[in-house]
């Protein structure tokens, strides 16, 4: 590899956050279920939330009108507006929720950065993507931040050409296969996969990944093998 950035997901690869939006889901479901069982409130949900996607994008504020959407539907329009704030209370401390960094994850940083240009893509909500990451106190590894609409071969391509490199010398690492791996695969860079113990349904693929450019991990600090650092 002759590499010249790599580039990290932000949430559940730097840090945790699908376990924060279970516990918000879990609490809407409590809050709606007079008109449907959890399971039926989970699904409504989140076909709602794909429907949005083209509409509102990814993130907390997406979530929030998806949730405020489904309410109204599972009720025939006759939720109340206590539900309603009370929904809108969900997402705030959604908003506000602590940052928590996975573990390795610092270390990882800065056994690299100087050697190499590391940059943040990832998808969300741009403001809130720029609260965490500064909270965090990981910003000042990173040469860039990408807060990308959607992580497809065209965002990819575009990210290159902000870069102003070819796609042999960009890896990217993430939690996601299908975000994260398979298309910057196919725009012709490498791609590392380190697992969080619990993702998005969207975010699932049924097939394994099998490339040369590709690597499978279980840890981020199994990264730094990659590298001479």
């Amino acid at each position: 590899m002759n590499l010249k950035v790599i580039a990290f997901d932000a949430d559940d690869t730097l840090f945790i956050n699908e376990p924060y939006f279970e516990e918000t889901e879990k609490a809407f479901c409590v809050l709606m279920e007079d008109y449907l069982s959890h399971s039926s409130l989970e699904k409504e949900l989140y076909t709602t939330q794909i429907a949005n996607l083209p509409q509102y994008g990814y993130g907390i504020k997406a979530y929030i009108l998806s949730m405020i959407e489904t309410s109204i539907k599972v009720s025939s329009g006759t939720v109340s507006i206590k539900h309603i704030e009370k929904i809108l209370q969900l997402g705030k401390e959604l908003l506000q929720k602590p940052i928590e960094l996975i573990d390795g994850v610092e270390e990882t940083l800065a056994a690299l950065h100087g050697k190499y240009k590391l940059v943040v893509a990832t998808k969300g909500d741009l403001k809130d993507q720029q609260r965490k990451l500064h909270d965090s106190g990981l910003g000042h590894y990173f040469h860039h931040i990408e807060v990308m609409a959607d992580k497809e071969v065209i965002n990819y391509e575009k990210l290159l050409k902000r870069l102003d490199i070819n796609a042999n010398e960009f890896m990217m690492i993430g939690n996601s296969l299908k975000s994260d791996v398979l298309p910057v695969l196919e725009v012709g860079g490498y791609a590392c996969h380190i697992p969080f113990h619990t993702t998005w349904a969207y975010e699932r693929i049924d097939h394994e990944v099998t490339h040369q450019r590709f690597k499978a991990l279980t840890d981020i600090r199994e990264v730094l093998n990659l590298f001479k650092v």
